[in-house]
């Protein structure tokens, strides 16, 4: 089992890569290969840290030989990938956004259809607009054809969407009680 999750916050230490490193934790413990991807330094080295469609169909040339190419190779091999993202304005992160701009060759090739995606997400506040980053880092993923699945697990009942947590998430007590069943719902998933 290989999960990759991808940080799309520019802090690597910040609130939603310990969400992300808490799931993949667990993941670990179990058997699994993980990775995470952080974006901000990922898209560093592009072109153009945005599509601006330069050819249709999308040839990758702006990433040709970059940290994003080689996350697209390495993503496309995941059996599962989880995205995380504070939230932005009550959306994702522009760099989550020109990550996945970046994507339509990965997405004709159809490198990651059928691949299980979760969702996480971390605002300033208790109600300060996760379950909106949630719904548009899944509407990412159902472009790819992804298999998207929520927080619920055999092994800890029904869940939501995501984790959705506020600031600090290891203060958080609901969303940190959703890591486990996230990890073991990915799992599960992967099994099957």
């Amino acid at each position: 089992m290989y999960i990759a999750a991808l940080n799309s916050s520019y802090k690597n230490d910040g609130e939603t890569s310990f969400l992300l490193n808490s799931v993949l934790d667990i993941c670990k413990e179990n058997g699994a290969d993980t990775e995470i991807f952080n974006i901000y330094e990922i898209m560093r080295d592009v072109k153009n840290p945005f599509c601006i469609c330069c050819q249709t169909p999308c040839q990758g040339v702006c990433y040709k030989g970059t940290k994003l190419e080689e996350a697209f190779k390495k993503l496309s091999t995941a059996d599962a990938i989880i995205i995380g993202s504070p939230v932005y304005f009550r959306g994702v992160t522009g760099q989550l956004k020109a990550f996945f701009d970046k994507t339509r060759a990965v997405r004709a090739d159809k490198a990651w259809l059928g691949k299980i995606g979760a969702a996480i997400s971390v605002g300033g506040s208790k109600y300060g607009g996760q379950e909106a980053v949630v719904n548009q880092i899944h509407d990412m993923m159902l472009v790819h054809g992804m298999t998207i699945v929520g927080d619920g697990s055999d092994e800890y009942g029904a869940g939501h969407s995501g984790i959705c947590a506020h600031n600090p998430a290891r203060n958080d007590e609901y969303a940190m009680s959703r890591v486990n069943s996230l990890a073991y719902r990915i799992l599960e998933e992967i099994k099957k």
